[in-house]
């Protein structure tokens, strides 16, 4: 073999170390790109970071379950705070439509969602998030022997019922009016926790509010369940609001309600799936 021949053959060979080196100093640097771009591509589908305040105006009646919600939100999104204004759904609506700060609203009703949604003052249609049934809540031990709706009717019996315009109140008159039944309360209270707050201090012998505060009070009261309370469950909807100074984290906040562990802490405290 020629000296000639073995030269063209060693730089034949060379030439192709070259460029097999040169093919996987390619390949390392598609693949360090392609991570980097699956890295920023990652870093850019993540949500934006939330922070400030998330204004929650909640029925009365979503009070333990909403603060434990809060809380969670909080932990999950630090730089964030939860504030709750817990009350009578039809009070909390005319505040809302009045022009209160408010991010997120959760009624009892429909009717009382209605309230604001007519006004333009929430964003989409609201959703119904959880159900409430109706419940008799008596001093503990149940002394009066209340056993059905109708034994609220005895006479010398104090009993509580929330206003009617507010969605528990409205859902006792409609189990009354299913059974044909007419009772004088002794008060009626704005929100369903100031009917159950009268049971618990004694000043009323029974009150009818939702399983979710019977549930709430342990023992301070006994629950008391009714055929009738099935003919007025109430349905809630919870909405972000058009004025909302924190969209972003209000809408998280609602995501969180409507999540897998939204509705398991909701139906811990008694509300039923919608």
């Amino acid at each position: 073999m020629t000296r000639s021949v073995r030269r063209t053959r060693r730089t034949l060979q060379l030439a192709g170390a070259g460029a097999a080196a040169l093919m996987a100093l390619s390949a390392c640097s598609s693949s360090s790109s392609d991570d980097s771009s699956a890295k920023s591509d990652e870093s850019g589908a993540a949500s934006p970071k939330l922070s400030g305040t998330v204004t929650v105006f909640a029925a009365a009646s979503l009070k333990e379950s909403f603060t434990a919600l809060g809380k969670q939100f909080e932990q999950r999104h630090p730089g964030t705070k939860v504030t709750f204004n817990f009350g009578g759904s039809d009070s909390l609506a005319a505040g809302i439509t009045g022009g209160a700060p408010a991010d997120v609203f959760a009624a009892a009703s429909p009717k009382t969602m209605a309230l604001v949604t007519e006004k333009k003052d929430a964003v989409g249609t609201p959703a119904t998030f959880v159900r409430n049934q109706l419940e008799i809540a008596t001093l503990p031990g149940n002394p009066d022997k209340v056993a059905s709706l109708k034994d609220l009717t005895k006479s010398g019996l104090k009993v509580v019922l929330c206003d009617k315009t507010v969605p528990c109140g409205a859902a006792a008159q409609k189990a009354l009016d299913a059974s044909s039944l007419k009772l004088t309360p002794v008060s009626y209270e704005q929100d369903v926790k100031s009917a159950l707050t009268k049971v618990e201090l004694k000043e009323a012998d029974a009150a009818v509010v939702y399983k979710t505060d019977v549930k709430a009070a342990g023992d301070r009261v006994e629950g008391v369940e009714f055929p009738e309370s099935v003919k007025a469950v109430n349905d809630y909807p919870i909405a972000l609001l058009k004025n909302a100074r924190n969209a972003e984290a209000a809408k998280a906040f609602i995501t969180l309600v409507r999540s897998a562990e939204g509705r398991r802490v909701l139906s811990e405290a008694g509300f039923l799936k919608p």
